[in-house]
């Protein structure tokens, strides 16, 4: 039985770039704001019911970062196999990236039940606090098996070029998200009010509805595979292993990521009141604003591993990568534009902020104009060089560049230095410049265009 794939009659372009990127685009803004929404709905309950939520969501946030990163490679080895036109192949990506997430879930969830009680207790400011967040993180657990299973659907749906596919989930999911909280936290309809543990109950159902969704959704589309005879290495556990070894460096690159953030923001809390509110306010527009151009890098990266799942000669390669670097710089300048627009709006989106403050955020604009555009290229680089099975490379780079030079030149400049916010966000544009070479002398060496990704042996 043969994959249809008929986007390999013609060379993909721009056009199809964008047909990709922007529901991802739209699929990441809704996962983010989703964090926003809940964290609004609870504030109506006072201060220690949002030190219970940020707690709990903090534990539980751990092990979703670590199942959002396999995601990623899942995504990734999707597209190779979706580009070879070979339905075995397609078929023990699927069968063994549910397998790891779901095994990476249950693992969190047991790990939770285990030692989730203690690290609350450690953790909570007082008994109450520290009783509600107990409740929302065995709550919690449900979002966690839920997403092990809908993450990794959604990224086979997004390496088969179906990206509209987990958008049209979350156009689902967050609305229930939003009423069922609101009903279960405060106790509409005859119901009990459930208070925190409302808006875990609230996720857990939104999450539980946009799984059975895709579940159908890839039955619907993809049920054949269940009849396909064979396993891409011989037998299922080689296949499994195969693709924990592509896996593992793309996983390590995103947690590495968010833990290496997550100890700058420890540091940053040493520095001046109005400095780390600035670096603690620009965060979230850095995350939002940014995904226009991360997530047409990626859409870059779906495409060029479906092209050499093809077998694609070095000259289309070429082109094609050509046009979605200018894609890219288009996108980053989009991304410029909205900072722009951000930084001279500060007095209307912020008019309770101190003055110093915002006087701070304003002079963020140079790094966060020129930041943009090596970050872009960076990122086209690193997902072309994941879509040829150069995972391990990748990681390296960053993993260097986070730990050997941003989180101890922030420990530096903030904790001895006590240099400014602009010098510490500086760092980040600092982090890219030295990022710069090592991608792009990898990716022009051309090894990348030579890569068999669809043998066995590749894997």
């Amino acid at each position: 039985m043969a994959i249809r794939t008929d986007h390999a009659m013609q060379q993909p372009g721009v056009g199809d770039v964008f047909a990709l990127a922007w529901p991802m685009t739209l699929r990441a803004m809704f996962l983010h704001g989703t964090v926003v929404v809940d964290g609004f709905l609870v504030s109506s309950l006072g201060e220690a019911a949002l030190a219970a939520m940020g707690l709990a969501a903090a534990l539980g946030g751990i092990m979703l970062g670590v199942i959002f990163a396999f995601s990623h490679a899942m995504q990734i080895r999707t597209a190779q196999a979706f580009g070879s036109g070979d339905p075995v192949f397609l078929k023990s990506v699927l069968g063994s990236g549910l397998t790891v997430s779901v095994g990476m879930g249950a693992a969190g969830v047991v790990l939770i039940y285990v030692w989730g009680g203690t690290l609350i207790d450690a953790l909570a400011p007082s008994v109450e606090v520290g009783s509600a967040a107990r409740t929302y993180l065995m709550i919690f657990t449900i979002v966690i098996l839920g997403e092990a299973v809908g993450q990794c659907i959604a990224s086979f749906f997004n390496g088969c070029s179906r990206t509209k596919l987990p958008l049209y989930g979350y156009l689902l999911s967050v609305p229930i998200n939003v009423c069922s909280s609101v009903v279960l936290i405060h106790g509409h309809f005859g119901l009990p009010a459930f208070g925190v543990a409302g808006a875990a109950l609230g996720s857990a159902i939104a999450i539980m509805v946009q799984t059975f969704f895709w579940t159908l959704l890839l039955l619907r589309g993809n049920g054949y595979l269940r009849h396909v005879v064979g396993w891409h290495h011989a037998t299922f556990l080689p296949t499994v292993r195969a693709h924990v070894r592509f896996a593992l460096p793309i996983a390590a690159t995103f947690v590495s990521a968010t833990l290496s953030t997550h100890v700058c923001s420890l540091i940053y809390a040493r520095m001046s009141l109005n400095g780390f509110a600035a670096m603690t306010l620009i965060a979230p527009w850095n995350l939002l604003a940014g995904q226009v151009a991360m997530q047409w890098t990626q859409a870059t990266g779906i495409l060029v591993a479906q092209l050499l799942g093809q077998r694609t000669s070095e000259d289309v390669l070429d082109r094609f990568l050509s046009r979605a670097w200018n894609g890219a710089f288009f996108a980053a300048g989009i991304v410029a534009a909205i900072f722009l627009i951000m930084c001279l709006s500060l007095d209307r989106i912020y008019p309770n902020l101190e003055a110093e403050t915002r006087a701070i955020l304003f002079g963020f604009l140079p790094i966060l104009l020129i930041i943009q555009f090596p970050r872009a290229t960076n990122a086209i680089c690193g997902n072309t060089l994941r879509a040829s099975g150069d995972t391990v490379y990748v990681m390296h780079v960053f993993i260097w560049s986070q730990w050997a030079f941003r989180v101890p030149a922030t420990a530096l400049f903030v904790l001895y230095l006590d240099l400014s916010a602009f010098w510490i966000l500086s760092l980040f544009l600092w982090e890219e410049v030295l990022k710069f070479p090592a991608f792009h002398r990898r990716l022009w060496r051309g090894d990348w265009k030579r890569s068999d990704v669809s043998s066995p042996k590749h894997s």
